[in-house]
């Protein structure tokens, strides 16, 4: 039977997505999300058949036993995986593609009031990490990451990783194949706006360095200029050890 495929489609794409995933029956007896959108799929078609109050209830009946609320009038692709799952709400014009996977406490949300199309789109083999928001009609290419906690609300390009609040697109996906990353981050990717902070300080620094030198040549001249002393610069988030900027190695360029 079509139906009992498509559930065993869906359990086959939980193996491939959680390694915590040990049997059928675990999966099937304990995934909130799979039960989330077995049940959305029931909601969806009395939807489509204009059966809005039975499609809402029901709705609500899996939001109360998952934590999980998906809107019946929303469209999902097949192999949607929602892993751990409290905590997320998909709206009523949200579009998810194939292959796409969502963690705990992410929204699709919208951003008005308008009666048309007000929620995002996902294209295919999107990750959401745990928190994150997508919010309005915007569109999420295929492939892309979405960090955890991020707040997307402008389009994001195939491929990329968007983290941080707003969004901020931490890499293009360019020089390297699309690969699963769970939570849309991996290990050592950093912050756009970091990144600038980084390089803010790092130039300031190289400034210090230059007066520095030109106020030791004015004292070998006899000058004194003791206004032009600076006190020292002390960012402790921006240390090595404390922070994200390596800042050691930009020293040893200046001195």
């Amino acid at each position: 039977m079509k139906w009992l495929d498509r559930m065993r489609e869906d359990i086959d794409s939980v193996f491939a997505r959680d390694p915590a995933a040990r049997n059928r029956f675990e999966v099937l007896t304990n995934y909130p999300g799979l039960h989330a959108i077995w049940w959305y799929r029931i909601a969806h078609k009395l939807w489509n058949r204009e059966w809005f109050w039975l499609a809402r209830t029901l709705s609500t009946l899996a939001r109360w036993l998952t934590g999980i609320e998906i809107h019946p009038g929303a469209k999902i692709g097949r192999r949607f995986f929602i892993d751990h799952g409290m905590g997320v709400v998909i709206g009523e014009t949200a579009v998810v593609g194939d292959d796409c996977t969502l963690y705990h406490g992410v929204t699709l949300g919208g951003t008005s009031w308008d009666k048309g199309k007000r929620h995002p789109t996902l294209g295919d083999r999107v990750i959401v990490g745990a928190g994150a928001k997508i919010l309005g009609p915007i569109t999420i290419g295929d492939d892309a990451k979405i960090g955890s906690n991020a707040v997307v609300v402008k389009d994001v390009p195939p491929g990329a990783t968007v983290i941080g609040v707003p969004g901020r697109l931490a890499g293009n996906g360019a020089h390297g194949e699309a690969h699963f990353e769970a939570y849309g981050l991996r290990p050592g990717v950093q912050d756009p706006l970091t990144r600038a902070v980084c390089a803010m300080g790092d130039y300031t620094e190289a400034l210090e360095a230059r007066l520095s030198q030109l106020i030791r040549h004015l004292k070998t001249q006899g000058i004194e200029l003791p206004e032009f002393d600076l006190p020292k610069l002390q960012i402790p988030e921006l240390d090595e050890e404390a922070g994200p900027c390596r800042r050691k190695e930009s020293r040893n360029k200046l001195d």
